[in-house]
C-alpha cells in the first residue's frame, strides 16, 4: 500500500481531534479532567493546522468554558515536549486573541482561558503511568517562564481508571496493542493492522467509524510507524556521534556510556569500526 501525503495525520488525532467524534474528545476529557461536562457542542477546536518537521504538531487543542486544551500524542518519549508546547500555546494565544475583544495594551486585566497542556504517550520505551515534565528543566533551573506538560501512558493496561472512564481511549489502545502483538507473527505491518481491525469487538464503539475510513486509518499506522523508524534511525545517529567525539578525547568508557545513552557493550563496536583504542 502506498502512502499518501493526505495520511499525515495520527490516528489519535483522527479520532479524538475529528469534530465528527465530539462525543469521544469529550468523554476524553472529563476523563482526564474527572468532570462530567455532558454537551459537546461546548468544545471549539482551535487545532494548528502547519506541519513541522515529521508530524511536529498539535495533534488536538480546543477550548472549553475557560480552558484551552492542548493535546499530543507521542509514540517516542520526547522530554522537550514543555518546549513544543510553549511553541503551540504562543500560536494558539495569538489566534484566540485576532479572534477576540482581547485588548492586550489595556489598563484593565483581560481574561484569557487556562492553558491544560497533555501528552499521550502510548511508545514501545517503559514510561510511567504519569510524569510531569517542566520547560524549567531545560534551562538547569527555574526561569521566569515556566510550562508544565502532564504525560500520560496509554498503553494497554496503564491508567486503568482513565481506560474505564473513556471507553474509545481504552479501545483505541487495544487496537494499538494488537496490531503490536499481530506485528510479531505476520508478514508485513498492513497485515498486521487488517487482522486487529477484523478482531476488534463488535461492540467496541470506535469499530464503525475504523471501517467505515479504513483506508485513512491504515494510511496513518503505516505512516506513523514510519516516522518512528526515522526517529529511531536519528536518535542512535546523535549518540553515535556523541560516542564517536567522547573516544577521540580518549574519555573513560563508563562517561561515553553515561552521556551518549548507548550501551558500553555498542560504544566497543564503534570503536572496533572505527579502528580506534577505549581509555
Amino acid at each position: 500500500m502506498e502512502v499518501n501525503d493526505e495520511y499525515k495525520d495520527r490516528v489519535f488525532k483522527y479520532l479524538f481531534g475529528n469534530p465528527a467524534n465530539r462525543a469521544w474528545t469529550l468523554a476524553l476529557y472529563n476523563a482526564v479532567n474527572g468532570s462530567n461536562y455532558d454537551n459537546p457542542e461546548e468544545i471549539e477546536y482551535n487545532t494548528i493546522e502547519d506541519a513541522v518537521y515529521l508530524g511536529m504538531r498539535n495533534d488536538v487543542s480546543f477550548i472549553i468554558v475557560d480552558e484551552l486544551n492542548l493535546w499530543e500524542h507521542q509514540s517516542t518519549y520526547n522530554p522537550n515536549m514543555p518546549m513544543r508546547f510553549f511553541l503551540y500555546a504562543a500560536k494558539l494565544y495569538e489566534k484566540y486573541i485576532a479572534g477576540s475583544d482581547y485588548y492586550p495594551y489595556s489598563s484593565v486585566l483581560q481574561p484569557a482561558p487556562r492553558p491544560k497542556c497533555i501528552c499521550f504517550y502510548n511508545g514501545t520505551a517503559s514510561q510511567p503511568e504519569r510524569k510531569i515534565l517542566r520547560l524549567s528543566e531545560a534551562f538547569g533551573s527555574e526561569g521566569d517562564i515556566e510550562v508544565v506538560v502532564t504525560m500520560l501512558n496509554i498503553n494497554y493496561g496503564k491508567n486503568r481508571e482513565l481506560m474505564e472512564a473513556c471507553e474509545p481511549l481504552s479501545e483505541y489502545a487495544w487496537l494499538v496493542e494488537t496490531i503490536r502483538k499481530n506485528q510479531r507473527t505476520m508478514r508485513n505491518l498492513e497485515t498486521a493492522i487488517d487482522a486487529a481491525i477484523d478482531e476488534m469487538p463488535d461492540e467496541f464503539v470506535i469499530k464503525r467509524f475504523l471501517l467505515m475510513n479504513k483506508a485513512e486509518v491504515k494510511g496513518m499506522f503505516l505512516t506513523e510507524y514510519d516516522q518512528e523508524k526515522v526517529l529511531a534511525q536519528a536518535v542512535n545517529e546523535d549518540r553515535r556521534r556523541v560516542a564517536t567525539d567522547m573516544l577521540k578525547e580518549k574519555l573513560p568508557l563508563p562517561l561515553i556510556a553515561k552521556i551518549s545513552k548507548l550501551s558500553e557493550d555498542a560504544i566497543r563496536k564503534l570503536a572496533n569500526n572505527l579502528g580506534m583504542s577505549i581509555a
